[in-house]
């Protein structure tokens, strides 16, 4: 029996905010509920932002543990820091010293509700 990906759910205190991130990021679509965002982008498993009320971000890597992070995969590392950045992502690691410019590279983020991600170059 074959066991797939069908969704990856993200808790966050505040879902719009939360869900936008993850749309802009990502891109596709999104579909609302009052108590959910569901992102549906090419190639991926849906992307469910979930209401928890009383969420409370991890501070990794300075402090609590990461709970769970995503790396996504880019060709172009610089384009893709522009548009998480813009999205609203805190870069983590490196910081905004490094060029981003080697394909070996990766960056370290946080989303709006704290949850961290990596974008490596391919």
């Amino acid at each position: 029996m074959p066991i797939t990906l069908t969704s990856v759910i993200i808790d966050a205190a505040d879902i719009e905010t939360e869900g936008t991130f993850w749309h802009r990021l990502l891109g596709g679509s999104v579909h609302r509920t009052p108590t959910h965002r569901f992102i549906q982008a090419p190639g991926l498993p849906v992307v469910v932002v979930q209401s928890a009320p009383g969420h409370v971000a991890p501070s990794w890597p300075e402090g609590t543990s990461q709970q769970m992070h995503l790396d996504f995969g880019v060709d172009d590392l610089a384009s893709a820091d522009r548009t998480a950045v813009e999205a609203g992502a805190l870069r983590l690691r490196p910081t905004e010293g490094s060029s981003g410019d080697d394909h070996t590279s990766n960056r370290v983020y946080a989303s709006p509700a704290g949850h961290p991600f990596c974008l490596r170059a391919v």
